[in-house]
């Protein structure tokens, strides 16, 4: 079809409103989409309305259909394949943009978890003149443990500072990934039980299940679990406490509320001992046994998609950006970290 041959009513919808369709159809009503979008209901019925009203005209039939007070949504058989052909559509051109952006150099998109910001903030340190000059924009964004795959998969970032769970001394994920490694590291028990009920020796698989333990529900510490005692790992342990992120378990700890231990790293832990982590600070650190199967670290550096590095010429902003992180782990390797 000639491009000038195009419906009206095509041309005057938007890439915002057609966002707003695929959420409305992830959340089954306008109300959960308008606090995804953090927009008013109204604004967000005024687009379906605007949508339903265009594609009525094109195709003979609206792509929304209301079913009753406070129930969802129904989808027509046309606002399925629409949704469908939006996601698609979306997705090209994000793909397209960041295709274009990385070319040109213009801005790097670093994703990265709490614990990695002071790494990649001395590796910024180490560019920001350069990137300054070249008028490159360093945009970050704030990644979860959970998200890390899926956001280099999604083409979001061009770099990934976090960690991921490996076999020990392991290599298999340069298969996958581009890395610049700044430290391996095991798990480690932090606790506030006394020595007479744990002891300041290495503890074992079976006495690990036998510990109080504030586990997490997602994230790192549960993929080890899962793979040390199956996917029903919660039923094989004694957990005292359900903790969102590693702060509250140190504060459930640390105030006495209940006895019992958290699963570090061993960074963390370290960190705990040595008066660096103030949250933790009077925790007593003890390490985990060599009996756990498989034996499992933790990968904490920088990642790219596999080839990343080898697209880009040597002065190519992104090629800056990777000589800052080996650079930096070059001058601040851990005292904890492994080989």
């Amino acid at each position: 079809m000639d491009s000038a041959d195009l419906p009206a009513p095509l041309l005057d919808a938007t890439f915002d409103q057609l966002r707003t369709l695929t959420l409305v159809h992830d959340t089954g009503s306008a109300l959960r989409a308008a606090r995804v979008l953090d927009r008013e209901q109204s604004s967000v019925q005024k687009q379906l309305d605007t949508l339903n009203r265009a594609f009525q005209r094109m195709c003979g039939e609206p792509l929304v259909l209301r079913t009753g007070r406070g129930k969802d949504f129904r989808f027509t058989p046309t606002g399925e394949a629409v949704v469908e052909l939006t996601r698609r559509t979306l997705a090209q051109w994000t793909d397209g943009v960041h295709a274009i952006r990385r070319r040109h150099g213009t801005r790097l998109t670093v994703g990265t978890t709490e614990l990695m910001l002071p790494f990649l903030a001395a590796a910024r340190e180490r560019i920001a003149e350069s990137l300054a000059a070249r008028g490159v924009r360093l945009h970050v964004v704030h990644i979860r443990t959970r998200e890390f795959a899926a956001a280099l998969e999604a083409d979001a970032v061009d770099v990934v500072c976090g960690s991921m769970v490996v076999p020990a001394g392991g290599t298999a994920h340069r298969s996958v990934y581009d890395v610049v490694e700044r430290y391996r590291s095991r798990l480690a028990v932090l606790t506030n039980l006394p020595t007479s009920v744990l002891p300041d020796v290495p503890v074992s698989s079976a006495q690990l299940a036998t510990l109080p333990l504030a586990l997490p529900s997602d994230g790192l510490v549960v993929e080890f679990l899962s793979r040390w005692y199956g996917p029903d790992h919660r039923e094989r342990l004694y957990v005292a406490a359900d903790i969102s992120d590693l702060t509250y378990g140190f504060s459930l700890l640390t105030s006495g509320l209940i006895p019992g231990c958290v699963l570090v790293t061993e960074g963390i832990a370290h960190a705990a001992t040595s008066g660096n982590l103030p949250a933790a600070a009077g925790l007593r650190h003890v390490p985990l046994g060599s009996d756990f199967t498989p034996d499992l670290e933790l990968l904490t550096g920088a990642f790219a998609r596999r080839g990343e590095r080898a697209r880009v010429a040597p002065g190519h902003p992104l090629a800056l950006c990777w000589a800052a992180f080996e650079a930096e782990v070059a001058a601040q390797t851990p005292a904890f970290s492994r080989a």
